[in-house]
């Protein structure tokens, strides 16, 4: 029988000096799902999505991805796994273009010349396959928030990430531009991605989320569907 979770977190706990920022935490995450990660400022949401991305190394626990043991020790463990973080304080590059950024680091390359046609083409394709309408050769400084969102969204898509983390991604959005991100995230799942949703917002994770777990204090209290919230 197939393991029912593409992600188990399991009694997860991580210290700070003086402070224990998680405390026997546990989430579990299934493909396809929408799975929202909610509570107050400070309850842990994005210290347990930071150790999962690679950015910070747990302390006790254990995570399993696909059924077996999984521990980035650094961010690019967990992108070359396909787990990407989009973080509330977007990392682009405001001068360079959309597709330049979306292949920061890892350009195309035929020989030794970069596929600038080529990296256009993927960057497009990606775009296009989400509803997402920007051109590739746009400089990030000319796109707004949402805008620069997606794009942040299309560059986790081009590392084949199977898991997205998004890290409060309406913070600073328009209810018309939360709208198209929830429409975006929605085409994700259908296309067999999973996400990780944090946010702090009620009416957000009622709209957005398959399941739902609520933390506070550095614990997992419970999770639940959310129609049955």
């Amino acid at each position: 029988m197939a393991n029912e979770y593409l992600l188990e977190i399991k009694n997860v706990r991580k210290e700070f000096p003086g402070v224990v920022a998680l405390d026997n935490v546990s989430l579990f995450l299934k493909k396809g799902e929408i799975h929202a990660l909610v509570g107050e400022n400070g309850a842990g949401k994005s210290t347990l999505m930071k150790i999962l991305a690679g950015i910070y190394s747990l302390d006790q626990g254990e995570i399993l991805y696909d059924g077996k043991p999984f521990q980035a020790k650094k961010p690019v463990d967990a992108l070359e796994k396909g787990i990407a973080m989009v973080h509330q304080e977007l990392d682009l590059i405001p001068e360079m273009t959309v597709e330049e950024n979306v292949f920061a680091g890892r350009e195309k390359s035929n020989g030794i010349v970069i596929d600038k046609r080529g990296m256009e083409k993927r960057t497009k394709d990606l775009m296009e396959s989400l509803g997402i309408d920007i051109s590739p050769k746009t400089k990030i400084k000319e796109l707004s928030t949402a805008q620069q969102q997606m794009v942040a969204i299309t560059r986790a898509l081009a590392f084949d990430a199977e898991i997205i983390i998004m890290d409060e991604p309406t913070a600073t959005l328009t209810d018309t531009e939360i709208n198209s991100l929830f429409d975006t995230i929605k085409k994700i799942t259908s296309q067999g991605g999973s996400i990780i949703y944090i946010s702090h917002r009620m009416e957000e994770f009622e709209r957005i989320g398959d399941r739902i777990t609520i933390m506070r204090d550095g614990k997992t209290l419970r999770t639940r569907h959310s129609a049955y919230l």
